[in-house]
């Protein structure tokens, strides 16, 4: 995972939510690393309520690993496709009540992105058409005063959030500057070393299977014989020199009850798993760590 400041590209598009306008119901989606145990996501929930009672909230999750940029980031970006077209509500900000900015991202295809400025918006943006406007929010008229230093998810982004959701102008929210200074993140992404593949992990699910920064194309470009076809023998390589061989399959079921796999995800990534187990539990892997992939021996 890299960051750092560099301006907002347009290109890519929605592939799943059928069209760029708005729905009629105002819709602000909320994802976070708050946890369900506290009362956070609810106190938040109750902002938004109290502010535009109309909207829809759909909480995209709020299991992202605690303070993982990159993970949120990561989810995020890969969900909206899938979301309808309004408010992007994110917070993971191990910074907060520092100098990092709060921010609202307005994207070309109409999403407008709620939360801290420490490159968790950043993909989202460029999976969005790439950002059009930016507003710093740390002092809005729309905050609930006081603000806390360290709850800034109930007292700046959720009022901010509704009130974008209720038909408030970006605009008004804060003052605008250049989205050439919003914080980029780029995700880690496969690069070939010779015949390997290496592959971060982007994410992890409560299932313990290991989205990677892969896809099956990634594979097709390998000279491996046979080895991207569902069936294949791959071997995966870690960091302390295990190397295991893994089937390549469709399905969890394509491997016996305890075993490994490698498979293309519902969002297209490569994934591993273990059929009715933890696939990173087994491997002791993290977000961030990195998998070698190679044609089994």
């Amino acid at each position: 995972m890299e960051i750092s400041r560099d301006r907002a590209r347009v290109g890519g598009g929605d592939r799943r939510s059928g069209g760029t306008g708005l729905a009629l119901t105002p819709v602000v989606t909320f994802l976070s690393d708050y946890g369900l145990t506290d009362e956070f996501v609810g106190v938040c929930h109750g902002v938004i309520a109290r502010i535009c009672p109309a909207a829809h909230v759909i909480d995209l999750s709020h299991g992202v690993p605690r303070h993982d940029v990159g993970a949120g980031a990561a989810l995020l970006a890969g969900a909206l496709p899938y979301l309808p077209v309004g408010v992007h509500l994110a917070v993971v900000d191990p910074g907060v009540g520092s100098e990092r900015r709060a921010v609202v991202v307005q994207c070309a295809d109409g999403r407008r992105l709620v939360g801290p400025d420490n490159g968790l918006l950043w993909p989202a943006a460029e999976a969005s058409g790439g950002a059009t406007r930016a507003v710093d929010i740390g002092d809005s008229p729309f905050a609930l005063r006081p603000v806390s230093a360290t709850f800034h998810g109930r007292d700046l982004f959720a009022p901010v959030a509704a009130r974008l959701a209720a038909g408030a102008d970006v605009g008004d929210a804060g003052g605008e500057f250049d989205v050439g200074d919003l914080v980029a993140l780029t995700l880690g992404a496969a690069r070939r070393e010779g015949d390997d593949l290496i592959a971060p992990v982007r994410g992890i699910d409560s299932f313990g299977n290991l989205a990677l920064g892969a896809t099956a194309a990634d594979l097709e470009v390998t000279d491996w014989r046979g080895g991207c076809e569902p069936g294949a023998r791959l071997a995966l390589a870690l960091a302390d020199g295990t190397e295991l061989t893994v089937a390549h399959g469709r399905t969890f079921a394509e491997a016996p009850a305890g075993t490994l796999i490698v498979y293309e995800d519902s969002f297209g990534r490569l994934a591993v798993a273990v059929n009715l187990g933890d696939a990173a539990e087994r491997l002791g892997l993290s977000v961030g760590d990195e998998i070698r992939i190679r044609a089994a021996r």
